[in-house]
Order: C-alpha cells, then structure tokens, then sequence
C-alpha cells in the first residue's frame, strides 16, 4: 500500500533528524488546523449575497473567510451541504492529533484519505434527509449535490418504506466509524472511541446549532421595526444596528399647561391635555439588516419562480408593512407583478401582499406585512414634532407612514374627505382621530362641528362639548335639515365675503380682527338710486356690523343610511358643499361602511378627490373608492390607503385612540361650557317642509301637484305608473300623489284590481 511518510521529510537519523521530523509534524498538523478552523469559519458565515461562482455579489463580502471563504463555501454547501462542516472537523481533528503527537508516524495514509471521502459523502447522504428550511439558499437540500444523487433515488414510489429510513442510518453510522478509522482509533480501544465520538458530536453539534440559529432569526415575512432610512439592497453594505433614540416630547407635552384661547369673550378656554391619551409603549428602533436581505433574497427567488425578472434595490421597514422596491427587467409589465399579489403572500407565508407602482420612479413596490406589528397611537402623533409644527389650517394626525414617520393632512387643502371601510377595518377609530385631532388644536370659537350619525352609536360620545353647533344628529330626516342648513350658511357666508370683498374665510377674518384692533368702523358704499334733477347715481355708505366666524366641519358617519332614505335629497346637499364649501370655512368629512355604486355616486367621487380606504372586501370595493385596487389587501386595524388629489397613493397606519380616550376628553371639554345650540338646524323651515314631502321639482309641490290633478282629468287614468310615466318622477313621488289625490277626493280608493275611480268630471281640467 503506497503512503505519505513524514521520514522522508528529514535527512539521517538520531536526535537531530528526530527533532526535524517532529517539527515538520507539527508544521503539518498546525496547517491541517488552520485550514479546518478556516473551512469551518467560512462555511459558518456564508452569504447567499457575497460573490461566487453563481453570483457576482456587490458591495463587502460579508464572509469572515474573505473572499476566498466565499468562493470555498459556495462550492462545498452546493457539492456536499453539511458534509463540508464534517470534512472541516476532520481536518481540525487531523490537525490536533498530529500537533500533539508528532511522533505517530504514518498518521496521513492515501487508503484513509479514501475513507474520509466516503465518510463526508456518508454524512451528506444523512443530511439530505433533513427537512430544508425556508431559506436554504440553493436548489439542492441540505445534502447538496452528491447527497441528492444518493437520497432522492431511495424515496423513489417503487423502492420500499423502509429503504431511505434504512440508507441514513446506515450512512451515519458509516460515517461514524469511517472518521474513527481516519483519526488512527482501533475499535477494541472503547474508552478512545466513545472519546473521539463525544468529541466530534460536540464540535459538529456546535457548527449546527450556529448556523441554525442563524436560519432561525431570518424567517420568511419577518421584519424588524421602524427603521431610519431605506437599507440599499444592491449594494450590499455591511450591517450596522443602530442604537434606538429616545423620542424626545414636544414642547407641548413638556409644558402640560396648554395655550389659552378666547371663550365667549369672557374666560380662557384649555385645550386638551396630552395625558388624557394613553401613553404608547416603548418601542424598538433597532434594524437587523441581515434579516431584511435574506428577506429580499427569498423574495427575488419567488419572483423569479413566476417569471418575474428583476432586483430588489431598496427595502424600508416600517411599524406594520415592510415595503421591497422591485426594479424589473426591461420590456416587464407592471400588471405582471401586480397580478400575483396572492400568488407572492403564499409563497412568502404573509396574511397578504401589496404591489403597487410608486409614482415617479423606475420601481414597483411590494408591500409585506411584519411578523411583529407595533401599535401607533395617537399620542404620539399629537406629540410630534410634525403635529405640533404643522401650518396646516385644519391639521389631521392620520398616521404613521410605511417609515414610521408621522403623516398630518391638511384638511382645508383637501377640502372634503371621503372615507371607506368594513367593519373591523379602523374606520370608527379613524374618524374619532380626526375629531380629536382638530379638537386638540382649536377652541370652540375657532371650529365648529355638526356631526351626523344615523348610527346613534359612534359620535354620540360628543354630544355636549361646547364645539356642537347642534346636537349629535342620528334622525335621517333631520340630517337633510342640517345639510340644507349648511348649504343655506354656505351662501350667507359668501354675501358677507362679498361685502367686504374678500376671497376667502381667512381673509373675511383677518380683516375684521385688523379692524377690531386698530378701532376701524367697516363701511361699504352702496347705490340706493338715481338724482331725479341730475340723474347720477346716488350712493350711500352702509356699516357693516360682522363678527369673526369659526371653522365648520360636517362630519357624517354613515352615509349608506341616509341614502337609502334621502338619497336625491343628500346628493344634492353634499354636491354644493363639495362644489361651493371650501371658500367658505366648511369642509366634510363622509364615511361609509358599504362603498358601493349607490352609496358612492359618480357626483359624490367627482366632488370627493381625497378619499381614505380602510380594508374592504372584494376588489371590486377597492375600485369604487379609489379607482384602483389594492384595498382588499389592507391588513384591518388602521392600515389604509389615502388618495390625494391627482391620484396619488399613500399607504398610512392610523392611530389607536379607546373609548375611554375619547369619554376622557370629552369630558374635559363639557367641564368648561355647555354648548350654544342653533335650534334652526335640526328644525325643518317652510322650505324644508316643502321639499321634504318628496316634490322637489323648480316650479315647488303644489305645481306638481297641480300637474297630476291636470293630467287624470285630461286622460281619465289614475296609477301609479302612469303618473311616474307622464310627470317623470320616481316610484315614491308618484305614489305619495296618488295618496294626497286620494286624501282630496279627486280619486276613489283602488278596488280588487287596483283600479281607481277618478271623481272629477270630464271637464274637471282646472
């Protein structure tokens, strides 16, 4: 049997050429070990992303190997998987045995190079076995190739049960005694055996533990919390976990004692405490950039098994939703991606996915929830810094965005808002944070509200704060009272602008605080006539007696409901607030719980640019609301979609606020005033009374009336049809026709047929 001899390594014999063989002994054995640690080293911190035969990579190799551990552990994870870790604890073995007893002589032989072949390719045979986690970056399973080729035909449906089961315990014990025979043992020597056994189970069990741990903190959808900026995936930089930073209060919450605002003149009015909210938990800022990289890895890997081609270039974490920035291939539609949005949340494990183009740039947006989601609550919005320094007329702390970063809409730039979602979805929450997001900026000098809520449930926990210019409205009726109201004060507004010829409320304001302050009297010069001897205009001066008005936002908590009752009747209010209202301080805020054609007319969108969608149902829903979908897709509990004017789309996590957030602050505010109700409000006038009968036409009821009376004495037919037929009116005003004809005597009542008889003569046409 030819061998590799260290005794040829030294020239003679004696002390000397023992001292020289010795020495190269350890040489050789301090070599062998060093090339296991480094083989271990590099098989322990391989990177799917570092630069390898199958990867050009960019940026630092993340390998602890180097670039060379990179390349040696890509090719011994793809050829033999886990056997490589067997091999590395070999050599190391190898080298120990021959550091500390140079003296054994023919330790290395070629025959044993044999066995501790067929000893690693045993162990890949045993690792093949193994289930393959989610995030094994090769095709192959843990056995790699030569593993594969000698498991998977074992599995085959016409081998036996019992054959793989069989196969892997016998390659595990094979390779057990193989790397015994290697390391020189004899089998009679036990105690030396159990040892050499002990010892490599431990260090092997060691590599495995490592790099199990390292699979298990990159899970499939999993994703750290609220990061700092976007992680650049194509570049690959090196890790960096920064500290998280203390959020430092605004200087509100640092006060605690708010600013005064003028109350009725006669005393200060306290704004809202912050500690009347409940104080949000601590929350990590911490990124593990490894995990979103694997993430992103495993996410291309899944693209490209449905043919999408592209790189993920940016990923940024958030508080619920980590978005991935996909830059496709040239001549790939976007369709594409957005089509198997199903498709990818299965493939990643995730409760559901979002692909959406971002606007203005050469990506597509892929949007998976976290594993951990973090709850965003309303104090720390009102808190902010963005919140408090906000120039926003009518500031609203809708949420967080997909960064973390507080987002605060200005309600008077929108200037009426729809909003859309099931139930369970965060609307209630959602509209409470709006409220409560303009009753912690202004007095109720300064805004007003009229809150509309056929619910009777959601916004009657305001009824009594000093802001109500009525009661909490829940009679559907009485709804189309307020809203002709509001229209009514919209066009009162707009005469009293004209008189001082301003554009708009802040400036109507802003002049009549001017003049207040510099003790000037408002005038206008008005014509009252013409000189009958000279026939000029005559001109008088008028003084004009005006007073700063407040803000008014119209909230309407379900709008599905009063359509069902008044629809023609709130459309067309809501048309003219919408048209007309922003010049005027007035603004609406229109929720829905059914975002259906009927509910959400053309009208209502044409007139509602900025629209907010919570979770819906179908895609169906999504398009009605935001003409696009994406909105089924939403993850319930304050995740929305909000629609600017033009299109745009932002995906926002609303705040939490309680019940017992919103009674707390209620109450602060009941505590200082009772409020100033207009009884004409919710009290149908003349007009209101007229309209409400259903004859809604230009020429007024009765000409209507007058019309039918005229048309069953010319035609002697009397139905409720015909009538809808001939004046071109619905099935309801047709048929309260027939019942007031009925009431006058001019028909009889209807018989077993449902004919009626008409009681005017032939002539009765007047």
């Amino acid at each position: 049997m030819s061998q590799i001899s260290y005794d040829d390594a030294a020239a003679g014999s004696g002390p000397i050429g023992r001292l020289i063989r010795a020495a190269f002994a350890r040489l050789s054995g301090l070599v062998l070990l060093g090339g296991g640690v480094f083989l271990f080293v590099a098989l322990l911190t391989h990177a799917p992303l570092d630069p390898s035969l199958n990867s050009t990579g960019a940026g630092p190799v993340r390998n602890l190997g180097g670039l060379a551990g990179a390349y040696v552990s890509d090719i011994l994870l793809q050829a033999i998987g886990w056997g490589g870790y067997g091999l590395a604890l070999a050599l190391m073995v190898w080298g120990v045995m021959l550091t500390g007893q140079p003296a054994r002589r023919r330790l290395v032989r070629v025959h044993k190079l044999l066995v501790l072949l067929l000893a690693v390719l045993s162990l890949s045979l045993a690792c093949a076995a193994l289930p393959i986690p989610a995030l094994w970056p090769f095709a192959t399973g843990l056995g790699g190739v030569f593993g594969d080729l000698l498991y998977l035909p074992l599995t085959a449906p016409d081998m036996p049960a019992f054959a793989a089961p069989l196969a892997v315990s016998g390659a595990l014990l094979a390779s057990f005694l193989g790397f015994g025979f290697v390391f020189g043992l004899r089998f009679r020597d036990g105690a030396a055996l159990i040892d050499a056994a002990g010892l490599a189970w431990a260090t092997f069990r060691v590599g495995l533990d490592g790099l199990a741990r390292r699979l298990r903190r990159v899970r499939p959808g999993a994703a750290p919390a609220q990061p700092k900026r976007p992680v650049p995936v194509a570049r690959r930089p090196r890790a960096q976990v920064k500290k998280p930073k203390k959020v430092r209060p605004s200087r509100r919450e640092v006060r605690e004692k708010q600013l005064s605002m003028p109350f009725g003149g006669k005393r200060d009015f306290e704004l809202p405490r912050l500690d009347l909210l409940g104080r949000p938990g601590s929350r990590s800022l911490s990124v593990d950039e490894a995990a979103l990289r694997q993430n992103a890895q495993l996410l291309e890997t899944v693209l490209g098994d449905f043919g999408i081609r592209g790189q993920i270039t940016h990923v940024q974490p958030g508080p619920v939703v980590t978005l991935y920035e996909l830059e496709p291939a040239p001549g790939l539609k976007s369709s594409r991606v957005i089509s198997l949005s199903d498709d990818i949340a299965r493939s990643m494990s995730a409760i559901a996915c979002r692909v959406a183009v971002i606007p203005g740039r050469n990506v597509i947006g892929i949007e998976l929830p976290n594993a951990r989601r973090h709850m965003v609550y309303l104090r720390s919005l009102l808190s902010s810094g963005a919140y408090e320094r906000s120039r926003a007329e009518l500031p609203l702390a809708l949420g967080e965005t997909i960064s973390g970063e507080p987002f605060i809409a200005d309600l008077a730039r929108m200037p009426h808002v729809l909003v859309a979602g099931t139930t369970g979805s965060g609307k209630s929450v959602g509209i409470n944070s709006m409220i409560l997001s303009l009753l912690y900026r202004f007095g109720p000098d300064d805004c007003k509200f009229i809150m509309i809520d056929p619910k009777m449930l959601e916004l009657s926990i305001y009824e009594g704060i000093p802001h109500l210019l009525a009661p909490v409205v829940t009679d559907p009726k009485k709804a189309v009272t307020a809203l002709r109201w509001t229209v009514r004060e919209m066009e009162s507004r707009y005469q009293k602008m004209s008189r001082l010829g301003v554009r708009n409320l802040a400036g109507f304001n802003a002049r009549i605080e001017k003049a207040a302050r510099s003790g000037e009297t408002l005038t206008r010069t008005v014509q009252t006539g013409y000189d009958k001897k000279t026939g000029k205009p005559v001109y008088e001066t008028e003084t004009l007696d005006l007073q700063p008005l407040p803000l008014i936002v119209v909230v309407i908590d379900e709008m599905a409901d009063l359509m069902m009752v008044a629809g023609k009747d709130i459309e067309g209010a809501v048309q003219r607030l919408a048209q007309m209202a922003r010049a005027a301080g007035i603004h609406v805020i229109m929720a829905t719980q059914r975002p259906s054609v009927d509910v959400i007319t053309g009208t209502i969108k044409a007139n509602f640019p900025t629209r907010i969608s919570f979770q819906v149902t179908s895609k169906i829903d999504s398009r009605t609301i935001l003409g696009e979908q994406g909105a089924e897709q939403l993850l319930g509990q304050g995740d929305m979609l909000y629609m600017a004017g033009g299109g745009r789309m932002r995906r926002l996590h609303g705040p939490f606020v309680s019940d017992d957030e919103v009674e707390a602050v209620a109450a602060f505010l009941k505590a200082q005033g009772a409020p100033q109700y207009l009884e004409e409000i919710t009290v149908a006038s003349d007009e209101d009374e007229g309209a409400d009968g259903g004859f809604g036409a230009s020429s007024g009821g009765d000409s209507l009336f007058d019309k039918a009376v005229a048309i069953i004495a010319r035609d002697r037919k009397a139905s409720t049809s015909y009538l809808q037929r001939r004046l071109q009116i619905g099935y309801n005003k047709a048929a309260t026709l027939i019942e007031k004809l009925e009431e006058e005597g001019i028909v009889g009542p209807a018989n077993h047929a449902g004919k009626r008889e008409i009681l005017l003569p032939d002539h009765g046409e007047c």
